[in-house]
């Protein structure tokens, strides 16, 4: 109903407007007026983090194009904006990000274009980062690596090539395995 009057308004001239409006003006007005409040309210200010507590434990990937604040535990994979994790959390996946603040553990790796290790810190993983801050007595076991782009995971194809002389030895030692598994 509306859009047939939205639809009239601009088909007519100025002057048949004017004839309408007693009716539907206050209405389109009103529908004007909603829509501009809704114009200004999606470019609002930025939502605030998600926050998981310390006593909430997650199984599953959490995915968001905004902040999340960890303080409990996460078996998955994260992919946020900005993460923080905090002093009490542990996270068992890979972590992607445009900024990680690190003051808990993670177990995995860690994707971002800023990474931050805070003192108390515990990382067991590699870390691909564009750049990077270690806070003297964080704990970091894993492989650092700087990329341009360490969102994307294009540069990973170097991991598999160095798995595949593994692949290689592992046939040898698959028919002694298949061999011994039909005596």
């Amino acid at each position: 109903m509306f859009s047939k009057s939205k639809i009239n308004e601009p088909g007519p001239k100025t002057s048949e407007t004017t004839t309408p409006p007693t009716g539907s003006f206050d209405t389109g007005a009103a529908k004007t007026s909603g829509m501009g409040d809704y114009k200004p309210a999606a470019p609002k200010a930025k939502p605030a983090a998600s926050v998981l507590s310390s006593d909430l434990h997650v199984t599953g990937n959490l995915k968001t194009t905004g902040d999340i604040n960890v303080e409990g535990t996460v078996d998955g994979d994260i992919r946020a904006h900005l993460l923080t994790v905090g002093e009490t959390a542990t996270i068992r996946g890979e972590v992607i990000a445009d900024d990680v603040v690190i003051n808990g553990r993670i177990v995995g790796r860690v994707r971002g274009l800023k990474v931050r290790l805070t003192s108390t810190a515990r990382v067991e993983g590699d870390i691909i980062h564009k750049t990077i801050a270690i806070e003297s007595g964080a704990h970091f076991e894993g492989s650092v690596q700087r990329q341009d782009d360490p969102l994307s995971g294009n540069k990973t194809a170097a991991k598999p090539a160095a798995a595949a002389p593994a692949a290689n030895a592992a046939p040898a030692a698959a028919p002694a395995t298949s061999g011994t598994g039909n005596s």
